[in-house]
């Protein structure tokens, strides 16, 4: 799965009465160009911006498999080795792959959960600043 990964910089309401620069990551699905992903996240936090707002990086991500939970508040970005056995020859291949929980050991269990039906291995997982992500429509 392939997605548009979009860093803004912004001013935005952080408390009663004080706006604050914040930076924050998105993916967007189903963009067909950077311009759509731009034009989706300036979409969704247009209500929230309080002033400029940058768009400081917009990339290609790549991720074997997205796995959300609507309860999660964080997504941890996991390094998951597939084995595949042809005949007699065994291949490893490192994927990424995304899970959104509460904490790490949650993300741990989900992903575990979700990928009990391939052979692999988990090589690492951390949090990702990843705020959300948002799906482009056309």
């Amino acid at each position: 799965m392939i997605y548009h990964e979009i860093k803004v910089s912004y001013e935005r309401q952080t408390g009663e009465d004080n706006p604050g620069k914040v930076k924050e990551i998105y993916l967007i699905d189903g963009a067909v160009s950077f311009a759509d992903a731009e034009n989706c996240l300036m979409e969704e936090i247009k209500p929230f911006i309080f002033g400029d707002c940058e768009v400081q990086s917009c990339k290609r991500s790549q991720f074997f498999e997205v796995f959300p939970n609507e309860g999660g508040e964080y997504w941890y970005k996991a390094r998951v080795e597939m084995i595949t056995i042809d005949g007699e020859k065994e291949t490893r291949k490192s994927v990424p792959v995304l899970v959104q929980a509460n904490l790490l050991d949650d993300a741990i269990y989900a992903l575990r959960q979700a990928m009990k039906s391939y052979d692999c291995e988990l090589l690492s997982i951390a949090k990702t600043p990843i705020m959300d992500i948002l799906h482009a429509v056309h």
